[in-house]
């Protein structure tokens, strides 16, 4: 177990926030796909309980109501949860236990990566939760930030995953690893949020499989699928990227902050499944950037054969203008000389010549004859 001694009322933490803090603006999140304005929940405090040697000893139903209790004696812990507080409850329960203003303002604003940071005796830990969606097949993903000092614990959530409820309740039926202290719930939330991503991994995977099958059956709308989950996929991947390293911070504090040895082996368990978790998510991302070479080639194919096909129709379709052409050249030629001779005017001697009938017929038949031979030799007909 850790060394941190319970902390009192009216000791205020260097950084911690202050009533000056409050006419602070939070900084903004840079994150363009998210709206700045988050709905705030109307009520907050979603659970609070006071454990003594890993047992619930007290259910306060205010915040101010929980204070009261602490610090208690030793063996005394405070867990709270809140869900999407408002920044005037996030300051005053800052104020209570010290929190660093910088660590509350990342909880005000949320949208963080993951990651962890210690300030003074109180760890600040941000995870990103992720559930899969069965009907629109998306992964849906939430923020949970926990606050964890020498005898509380304070979880601020801004989503409905992970259930901490459930974890609560799991930490309850087993009083030995909930009195090991505020390291012990920490595990456990990481252990709930890391195996949140199994239903996760098992949708993934599946989405690829339809994927693959489309690809190669040659769907119109293939291409914008694999866009779409290859979106998702990064996304999942900077959820789970950082966890990995938040749980070898853990691990290399364990000596020095005197972590319980149970505590550690469940630790390195997490930190086996979150990374397999990784690799799973690795290769997703490597399967869909080969799906979409192959997609892209398989479209460049389908391109050529369709290009294929209309060169193909053209220069079957120029061979027969062509030939009409050339048999339209042919007929021309006589229709020309019988129209010059059919006009009749007295000025012109072939029309009382006795053989200019048989001439003009003989012409009209050197000019046809002339004319196909020429096209035959250029391969017109």
């Amino acid at each position: 177990m850790s060394e941190w001694r319970p902390l009192r009322r009216a000791k205020r933490v260097r950084g911690a926030a202050n009533p000056d803090d409050r006419a602070r603006a939070p900084e903004r999140s840079m994150d363009p796909h998210v709206a700045e304005e988050v709905p705030l929940a109307d009520r907050p405090l979603v659970d609070t309980a006071i454990y003594r040697d890993g047992r619930r000893v007290a259910t306060p139903s205010s915040l101010a109501e929980t204070y009261r209790h602490l610090p208690g004696a030793d063996g005394t812990m405070a867990w709270i949860g809140l869900y999407r507080p408002a920044e005037e409850e996030l300051l005053a329960a800052a104020e209570e236990f010290g929190l660093h203003k910088l660590s509350v303002e990342d909880a005000i604003v949320a949208h963080q990566r993951p990651k962890i940071e210690r300030y003074g005796e109180t760890l600040f830990v941000v995870l990103r939760a992720a559930r899969y969606l069965d009907e629109p097949e998306e992964v849906s993903f939430s923020e949970l930030h926990l606050f964890i000092g020498p005898n509380f614990v304070l979880t601020v959530g801004h989503g409905q995953a992970p259930e901490l409820a459930a974890v609560r309740h799991r930490m309850e039926a087993d009083p030995d690893l909930l009195g090991r202290g505020p390291e012990a719930v920490l595990y456990a939330v990481l252990d709930n949020v890391v195996d949140g991503y199994a239903p996760v991994i098992a949708g993934l995977q599946n989405d690829i499989d339809e994927i693959e099958t489309e690809v190669f059956g040659a769907d119109p709308h293939v291409s914008r699928r694999i866009y779409e989950l290859s979106r998702e996929v990064i996304e999942f991947q900077r959820a789970t990227g950082p966890l990995l390293g938040i749980l070898r911070s853990l691990e290399a504090g364990f000596e020095k902050y005197g972590i319980d040895e149970e505590l550690q082996r469940y630790l390195r368990d997490v930190a086996d499944h979150a990374t397999t978790v990784a690799e799973r998510v690795d290769g997703f991302r490597q399967m869909l950037d080969n799906i979409l070479t192959v997609n892209a080639t398989l479209v460049t194919q389908a391109q050529n054969e369709e290009m294929k096909k209309m060169t193909e129709a053209s220069y079957v379709q120029n061979e027969e203008i062509k030939k009409i052409s050339a048999w339209a050249a042919i007929l021309f030629a006589p229709t020309l000389i019988g129209t010059v001779y059919g006009m009749n005017f007295d000025a012109m001697p072939e029309l009382h010549w006795g053989l200019g009938y048989p001439f003009a017929l003989a012409l009209m038949a050197a000019v046809c004859l002339g004319l196909y031979v020429i096209f035959k030799r250029r391969g017109w007909l």
